[in-house]
């Protein structure tokens, strides 16, 4: 997309962490925005402070990615407010690290309506208006943890829904396409923001995280490449992801020939 001044975007889990920086980056290319997020009062303090540093309209939606009548009215809100809905960024998620046999199975439904059923509902919900506009441009946070296969142990329920997402996401491209609409997944490793705070072991040691922005640089890429030209996915790991281990380890017993 080109001339992004005036443009709206939609961003989810905006209110801190990376949807915090990659509304901030948005703005910065003067696009208004609509941000969502559960907690209405650092959403609102966001929204102002976006606002004020990059003079563009901020509307603060608060919304619960797992709830239909949220994102509908996170929909209905921003199109009231600004007419229409040029970009999504679902960006909202949760995280879970556990062995699977002692994960909590009330884990796997948040997981499921957090990290896949919102990104496809929400997406739902703009694609028809934007079919209709000819233009869209629609960007998701998957994660870095697809590129693995078999994917992270103790990851194994978050990781295999995002690679479901990634799947549906590649589908969806070459479905809508000829209607002027792009769609991009970011593969982020794990980075420094409260979500991967908390994750034991993967982030103990500091210098196997990543600051946002690489993710804000992946963003304004997607945005501002040639009409004709969409990034589907883009990988940015850190080059000291324990991810990056192989499965298998290079060091192996064979059998005799």
């Amino acid at each position: 997309m080109s001339g992004l001044k005036g443009k709206t975007a939609i961003v989810t889990g905006a209110s801190r962490g990376i949807g915090k920086a990659i509304a901030q980056t948005c703005a910065s290319l003067g696009v208004n925005l609509t941000i969502a997020a559960r907690g209405e009062g650092s959403l609102k303090e966001t929204a102002a402070e976006i606002a004020k540093k990059y003079k563009v309209e901020v509307l603060p939606v608060a919304c619960d990615v797992t709830r239909l009548e949220d994102l509908e009215n996170l929909v209905n809100k921003t199109k009231e407010k600004f007419g229409k809905i040029d970009i999504l960024i679902n960006n909202a998620g949760v995280s879970s690290q556990y062995p699977f046999h002692e994960q909590p199975i009330e884990d796997f439904e948040r997981l499921a309506h957090t990290n896949y059923l919102g990104y496809v509902r929400l997406i739902r919900l703009v694609i028809n208006d934007m079919i209709k506009q000819k233009s869209g441009s629609i960007i998701n946070m998957v994660s870095g943890s697809t590129l693995c296969d078999p994917v992270p142990r103790s990851f194994i329920v978050y990781s295999s829904l995002k690679v479901g997402l990634k799947a549906f996401l590649k589908g969806l491209f070459w479905e809508v396409r000829d209607h002027g609409i792009k769609i991009t997944s970011i593969l982020p490793g794990v980075t420094d923001t409260d979500l991967t705070g908390k994750l034991k072991e993967i982030t103990a040691d500091t210098s196997r995280l990543m600051t946002t922005e690489a993710i804000e640089n992946a963003v304004k890429f997607a945005l501002t490449v040639p009409a004709n030209v969409c990034p589907l996915e883009i990988a940015i790991i850190n080059q000291q992801t324990p991810w990056t281990a192989p499965v298998i380890p290079f060091k192996q017993a064979h059998p005799n020939k």
